[in-house]
């Protein structure tokens, strides 16, 4: 049966439930309930009754929710808010499937309502029912369409359709409808420009994308982002020399950023493993302090030549009192080679370390210090399980810390 209408009074009423419920006032809006049902008149109103169960599910009552708002929604099926809360009940025990034809049925009574559309698109885009939520995110735009998210959200969901040209025609509809100073700093506005040029990127448009980086520059805020895109475009457009040149750039502003530093290298395409090698070495020249540019050549080098730059590369970090390093060499632990040749070299160190304060007896600085970051690196390895992987290390390991079985 159809909710009698409220009048002012209850209807005031109603709408501070409302507002409880937003703030997360629950125990006011139980109460606000209780004065509404209190009344002979409306004790099967169905709306609040619906409220008054959603408010007991923020509370923990589910089973007493699930009572109240079907409740109420058999006394009003064609009250958009009654099944609004429902779909909210369901949402909140995951079953996001029921809770979308909760909201469906919500709009068949108020097809325009904004926040009922809201929750519906973002069920859709959880359960990836992507045309769905194109079309949620279409009648969003058409109620708002002087919004940012409207416009930004109806180009996501093109885009995950992976209709790349259409998502860049329509965040470049609204950026023309943007009136931005070139000299005003406008953070959003740089992320929708940052936007479209992933979606250009996406598309295969390269050499539009690279265009669009140059023309809108300056209204980036993200420089760094611009220059590591723009390597990337260069090395797409199969320019190796400018992106070369746009990497060194980037090193230099970080030699510790991993992402960055295989870029010199895909920009220079070397030949060999000699000449990758050397790409390295140059580097360390220039950077003799980064502990990044000496750790990747250790993914590709092997025999001797990995030896001496895991030397390099141990002797530096445990100088400088670096725990984590073991971390760092993890995933080389998939080469049985590799092992051999850290625990050989490591528990080396451990013994020189307690006998002299070197790295060796050949060393020509004392250390002081290592010791105890030496031993946490052998005992690291005792507990990755490798020991039925490691050979005997010919006399360097000692009684407390041997890795022999």
């Amino acid at each position: 049966m159809p909710t009698i209408p409220l009048p002012p009074k209850e209807n005031a009423l109603f709408k501070r439930i409302l507002r409880c419920y937003e703030h997360k006032q629950y125990r006011n809006g139980l109460k606000f309930c209780k004065q509404i049902l209190g009344n002979p008149k409306f004790s099967e109103h169905g709306e609040t009754l619906a409220m008054k169960g959603l408010t007991l599910n923020c509370l923990g009552k589910k089973e007493e929710a699930y009572e109240l708002v079907r409740r109420g929604l058999r006394n009003d099926l064609k009250s958009h808010v009654c099944w609004h809360v429902y779909g909210l009940l369901q949402r909140s025990d995951k079953k996001y499937d029921e809770a979308i034809k909760c909201y469906r049925n919500a709009l068949k009574w108020d097809k325009d309502n904004l926040q009922i559309l809201r929750d519906l698109s973002l069920l859709q885009i959880q359960m990836r029912d992507l045309e769905g939520y194109r079309e949620t995110r279409y009648q969003l735009l058409q109620l708002r369409p002087a919004q940012r998210a409207s416009w930004i959200g109806y180009a996501v969901a093109y885009h995950l359709l992976e209709d790349f040209e259409m998502a860049a025609k329509i965040v470049e509809e609204f950026r023309k409808t943007q009136q931005t100073s070139p000299d005003k700093v406008d953070y959003e506005y740089s992320e929708l420009l940052l936007y479209q040029n992933q979606v250009l990127r996406e598309a295969g448009l390269y050499k539009e994308a690279l265009e669009h980086l140059n023309n809108y520059e300056k209204q980036i805020c993200d420089k760094l982002a611009v220059e590591e895109t723009r390597g990337e475009l260069l090395l797409q457009l199969d320019r190796p020399d400018e992106a070369s040149q746009v990497y060194r750039s980037l090193q230099e502003r970080n030699p510790e950023n991993w992402g960055l530093l295989p870029g010199p290298g895909k920009a220079l395409k070397p030949g060999s493993i000699e000449d990758r090698q050397k790409i390295y070495e140059d580097s360390w020249v220039k950077f003799p302090k980064g502990l990044v540019l000496r750790r990747l050549p250790l993914n590709f080098l092997t025999g001797d030549k990995f030896c001496e730059c895991l030397d390099s590369y141990l002797r530096m970090n445990f100088s400088k009192g670096c725990p984590p390093v073991f971390t760092t060499l993890k995933s080389l632990y998939s080469d049985r080679d590799k092992v051999a040749i850290i625990e050989e070299l490591v528990v080396g160190y451990e013994t020189c370390l307690k006998s002299f304060r070197m790295f060796s007896k050949n060393s020509e600085f004392c250390l002081l210090f290592p010791l105890l970051n030496c031993t946490t690196v052998v005992k690291c390895v005792q507990m990755m399980g490798r020991r039925s992987l490691l050979p005997p290390c010919c006399g360097c390991s000692t009684s407390s810390t041997s890795t022999r079985p």
